[in-house]
């Protein structure tokens, strides 16, 4: 039984919480170097959401170091440890992907009032 016969025997995960487009999240992944394993945090905005149930992934976009960092997370993988949410964001579209043409102060996303 591979993978992911054996999470869909199992269900959905239930330990993650509900984020959005826009807000920002610490994605903590499990890293395998060698033999060794290790938890990484990939702290950014969340810029588009794709797919449901088993399929559902995250994109998340983060600037390291003057650099802009892009990753896609398979929100189901067993190599996603856990989600939290540092910041909710304030937009008003589904995709930000129009944050790619932007630096600085023009790439800030509004902070929700919640």
């Amino acid at each position: 039984m591979n993978i992911v016969e054996q999470m869909r025997a199992e269900g959905l995960r239930d330990d993650l919480p509900d984020f959005n487009i826009g807000d920002t999240i610490n994605v903590a992944v499990r890293i395998v170097e060698g033999g060794k394993s290790r938890i990484q945090n990939f702290i950014g905005a969340v810029i588009a959401r794709q797919g449901t149930g088993l399929e559902a992934s995250i994109t998340v976009r983060k600037i390291s170091g003057g650099i802009a960092v892009e990753r896609i997370f398979p929100v189901e993988s067993p190599n996603v440890d856990s989600i939290t949410v540092k910041k909710r964001g304030r937009i008003r579209r589904a995709k930000l992907y129009y944050l790619r043409g932007r630096t600085g102060r023009k790439a800030r996303i509004r902070e929700a009032r919640r």
